[in-house]
């Protein structure tokens, strides 16, 4: 009896090698495994299809109605003996094309010729080569849609053909053809959605919808299976994620209330403006949260500039209250100083607790990093250990081993996206208790990516920008187009510098090659996934510096800044350019994010298309501050009607963070929305997208809270229970956590 446990070979016929393929090159394993191998697009198979000017060398694939099929006898150079060519000739919505096939018997020529009689209509696939005035499909190989017999597809085509992702020496007829057998031979495949649920929302059984999906008569079909399995996906996923809400909340945590110290009392009488609603409004629910007896686990989401760090600030203050200690991990050193040095400011006195000078109210901020010196560092370990820094600011030094707390309360990890869970953890298991914790981050994520990824922390969000932030003008140039422009960008570098004004200039390589530690290229695709290579060398800030030092911005005070750099160099360039010493920045991506200089107003990105529309966002995020109206200019060799050049043209035209982020997503094609490089496969989400599925995912994590609210261990549907446990325990699970 064959089961979707059953090895996959238990479906093969003969063909040992087409097993090995099928196995070794997609990855199969199991029957489930080349069920649940869904096509990734569908072709007529009544009718030609529309093919566009071909490219030659590139592979191609149509379906094309035969209208010749000629034997030709000729002798073989290399044996002497006769051999046959079968001369094909097709017709399409667009160049014809001639095909050949070779056989050395006539009978078998014979037989390739009847097969691709004129009239008949199939698939025919191969490399478009042009012969003079003719297109050719050189190394061809068919599949005829009227085919019987043993290997035929007639059994199996109706109105559509599926066509799969396959790899090379594999064709899409091979898969549908031991799809379309281990349909047949399975004897009970499990569904996981309960009768009721599909019964309310309309869903097929699993068995109709796998039939319809790899061998449908109609699109009204192949939408009908999608939106069953769609639906499945995101109800076990939400379940896996209600789950994980659920246990935290079951696990004990030490409430905060802040009712020991007047810290952060101390702290809002001194605020020389008033906080924004949504940050009062955002106080709030963080004040409630330290309050209960289990964990917060908080998003915070806001765009660059809309006060996040002082809302986290008032969090760790009323922790401090609490006789407790509070963390905060930063990305980068420069980043970690930055937020050691705004804190400082904005606490004033009560930063010098105990000290002379200090306030009665007051507490001690202690900066643990990797580039300290000995005596600095043993000082600082002394201070956390002992509990007299109730605020704790450091990069990856906080989780190393010999980091001790008296009592973390609390942990705010700035810009998530950098820290994986394993981080995470490592901090909150350096408490007694489990911490609250708190995520920062200025990447704006709509509300179903927030919900999907990020399902096990609860969201807030800070739309409203504090009153000061100037307009930023945006505008893309184009060197492609107009080469020139470049002279003018500079120009106006000039012009900002004679203004008073500072200005950043972003590459994104440090030299040659080496990119900044982190930081991947945006990478473009092609419809099959295909990275498509950038032709052209990527300015590099130690190759740019000399060159407008020594040209186009000569007398100007430049200086360079990057990850390679020693920390205290990296300190003080950061100091001079705060303090106005430096006119122009030269610098990657270190200054992405948390670097606040209120009279940068100007910002220069060199080839602006390897960086992804949020990460842009960002950037710019940090010109404008200072109530100074400010200006992004976006510097790129990219071609007018592609993807990178879409991009730009995106965040040039407007400023809306929420709106970019949708942007972001629909042009990574979604595969990447929790991560190609870090969860190791194309994507974690088989046949959910998180933007065009928002309505199924809101009704899936409906029906996911309505029956763990009615039954918790899932007891009552045991199918689902063994998917949801299936999904808990796998990599995607692993990665939606590091996500």
């Amino acid at each position: 009896m064959i089961t979707v446990d059953s090895p996959v070979a238990s479906v093969f016929g003969k063909s040992h090698k087409k097993r090995q393929l099928v196995r070794d090159g997609l990855g199969i394993e199991t029957v489930e495994d080349l069920l649940f191998y869904f096509p990734r697009r569908y072709v007529k198979t009544t009718e030609v299809s529309d093919v566009a000017e071909p490219v030659e060398g590139e592979a191609i694939s149509v379906v094309g109605e035969v209208t010749a099929s000629e034997i030709k006898p000729f002798r073989d150079r290399r044996t002497h003996r006769m051999s046959y060519r079968v001369e094909v000739r097709i017709t399409t919505n667009g160049p014809d094309f001639s095909l050949s096939f070779f056989s050395p018997y006539d009978s078998q020529a014979e037989k390739e010729a009847r097969r691709m009689a004129p009239g008949k209509l199939g698939m025919f696939v191969g490399k478009a080569k042009r012969f003079g005035t003719t297109w050719q499909i050189a190394q061809p190989h068919s599949v005829m849609f009227d085919e019987e017999g043993d290997g035929g597809l007639a059994a199996s085509v109706k109105g559509l053909l599926p066509i799969y992702r396959v790899t090379s020496k594999l064709y899409s007829w091979d898969v549908q053809k031991v799809v379309q057998g281990a349909l047949d031979l399975v004897q009970d495949v499990p569904d996981p959605v309960p009768e009721d649920l599909r019964r309310e929302h309309g869903l097929l059984d699993v068995m109709t919808a796998l039939r319809w999906i790899h061998g449908p008569d109609d699109y009204q079909q192949v939408g009908a299976a999608q939106k069953r399995f769609r639906f499945e996906e995101a109800l076990i996923t939400q379940l896996v994620l209600a789950r994980r809400r659920a246990q935290q909340r079951a696990v004990g945590a030490q409430a905060r209330t802040g009712d020991r110290g007047g810290l952060l009392a101390a702290f809002d009488e001194r605020l020389p403006f008033t906080l924004t609603a949504g940050q009062r409004e955002v106080g709030a629910r963080i004040e409630h949260d330290l309050a209960e007896p289990h964990p917060m686990n908080r998003l915070l989401q806001g765009e660059v500039g809309s006060g996040k760090t002082l809302v986290a600030l008032r969090a760790m203050l009323r922790v401090v209250d609490s006789d407790a200690q509070a963390a905060l991990l930063a990305p980068t050193e420069v980043l970690a100083q930055q937020h050691a040095r705004s804190i400082a400011a904005m606490l004033g006195d009560l930063a010098s607790g105990g000290m002379l000078g200090g306030s009665a109210e007051g507490t001690t901020i202690a900066l643990l990093t990797g580039s300290m010196g000995a005596a600095q560092r043993r000082e600082a370990l002394a201070r956390i250990a002992s509990g007299e820094a109730g605020i704790v600011i450091g990069t990856h030094a906080l989780l190393e081993e010999a980091v001790d707390f008296a009592d973390l309360g609390l942990v705010v990890v700035d810009e998530q996206h950098r820290f994986g869970v394993e981080q995470r953890a490592a901090l909150t298991d350096k408490a007694g208790t489990p911490p609250h914790v708190l995520v920062m981050t200025a990447t704006p994520i709509p509300r179903t990516v927030a919900m999907t990824v990020f399902g096990d922390l609860e969201t807030s969000v800070l739309s409203e920008l504090p009153a000061g932030r100037a307009p930023i003008q945006t505008n893309v140039v184009p060197l492609v187009d107009h080469p020139h422009w470049l002279d003018r960008v500079w120009e106006r570098v000039r012009e900002e510098v004679g203004a008073g004004h500072q200005v950043y200039v972003v590459c994104p390589r440090i030299s040659g090659d080496v990119s900044e530690q982190g930081e991947t290229d945006q990478l473009d695709v092609d419809e099959d996934d295909n990275v498509v290579t950038p032709k052209v060398q990527l300015t590099a800030v130690e190759e740019l510096l000399p060159h407008l030092e020594q040209g186009p911005l000569a007398g100007l005070r430049l200086a360079m800044l990057h990850g390679r750099l020693p920390a205290d160099e990296k300190d003080r360039t950061m100091r001079s350019f705060a303090a106005g010493e430096i006119d122009v920045l030269v610098s990657t991506t270190v200054i992405e994010v948390g670097v606040d200089v209120a009279n940068a107003t100007t910002m220069v990105l060199m080839d602006a298309d390897r960086f992804g529309v949020s990460q842009l966002h960002q950037l710019r995020g940090r010109v404008g501050r200072g109530g100074l109206p400010g200006l992004c200019l976006l510097v790129s060799r990219a071609d007018d009607g592609s993807p990178a050049r879409e991009r730009l043209d995106a965040v040039a035209a407007t400023t809306d963070g929420f709106e970019l982020s949708r942007v972001d997503l629909e042009q990574r094609r979604e595969g990447d929305v929790l991560g190609r490089s870090q969860s190791g496969f194309r994507s974690s989400l088989r046949t959910l997208r998180v933007l065009r599925d928002e309505k199924t995912i809101i009704a899936a994590r409906e029906a996911a809270e309505a029956l763990l609210a009615a039954d918790e261990d899932l007891a009552s549907t045991p199918q689902l229970a063994r998917a949801v446990a299936h999904l808990e325990h796998s990599r995607q699970s692993e990665f939606m956590e590091k996500a």
